[in-house]
């Protein structure tokens, strides 16, 4: 079996793996969700405010992490064009590169992936939990959908601690008090442990990527920095922000650009960025 046969068994089986990813997504949503609303939460919504702030701030989190998610999955994250060449006036003619397997330039920051079998526009890494690769235009959402989670994981822990203590602590049934049944205390109890543990995982690639974003560097080009050199596509942390993000602050928090971004500022769409004078590309 030849080295391409085995790289495209090899890309089946993560294509497999990221369906599987999305259904186990899925299933944690659904599980959440009927611990947080059905169990908990949802039956003390008569009786104070307290339910419906938490099942309200529960509810718009939920929907900024579907949006996010749709959109890392949904967007391209940026294509060399076929037969690109740059500019001989552009900042790019410099620091682009030629991909053997495209049989083509690439701009500079974008990597041949493997699984997708195509040279991706800055590309971060490819994400089997989205079936996609995260690259220029979409790595803004992948960051929002990884923030949202994390927020998402980390009340619903918090939510769940009073029920997830009375698992194990089973006391006598009071008429006082509300009382749950054992299948509910276990569904509970499964949503509480998976929660916290997507949360602290979570934390640890958040604090990872706002170290990259701040920085201006791609999972990918950590292995290309040069130690004790300063890396030449860092303009300094408030501009690395918008070289993601935009200039729109407004929009910082929601999964999309104002069109004035995406027209003034290169680097969303995947082709060119702006390099420090002080350090050669």
């Amino acid at each position: 079996m030849n080295i391409n046969v085995l790289k495209m068994w090899s890309g089946c089986g993560l294509r497999v793996m990221s369906y599987l990813m999305i259904l186990v997504l899925g299933t944690l949503v659904a599980l959440t969700y009927y611990a947080v609303v059905l169990i908990t939460w949802g039956p003390l919504l008569l009786g104070s405010a307290s339910p419906f702030f938490l099942l309200l701030l529960f509810h718009t989190l939920l929907l900024l992490i579907i949006w996010s998610y749709l959109m890392v999955l949904l967007r391209d994250p940026g294509s060399v064009p076929l037969n690109w060449t740059p500019s001989p006036s552009s900042s790019s003619s410099s620091s682009s590169s030629y991909c053997s397997r495209c049989q083509n330039a690439k701009p500079p920051r974008s990597h041949h992936c493997s699984i997708c079998q195509r040279c991706v526009l800055k590309m971060d890494h490819h994400c089997i939990w989205v079936v996609n690769c995260v690259g220029a235009r979409n790595y803004k959402f992948f960051l929002l959908f990884l923030l949202y989670t994390f927020l998402e994981t980390t009340l619903v822990s918090c939510a769940l601690l009073p029920a997830f203590i009375t698992f194990f602590t089973a006391p006598k049934p009071n008429p006082n008090h509300r009382s749950f049944s054992p299948g509910a205390l276990a569904v509970v109890f499964l949503a509480s442990i998976l929660n916290l543990a997507f949360a602290l995982s979570l934390l640890c690639f958040l604090l990872m990527h706002l170290s990259l974003l701040l920085s201006n560097t791609t999972s990918v080009e950590v292995h290309e920095k040069k130690k004790g050199v300063r890396w030449v596509y860092d303009l300094g942390w408030k501009r690395n922000i918008e070289q993601v993000f935009g200039t729109k602050k407004a929009l910082w928090l929601f999964p999309l650009f104002s069109k004035e971004d995406l027209d003034s500022i290169p680097a969303l769409r995947g082709i060119e960025f702006p390099a420090r004078s002080d350090v050669d590309v």
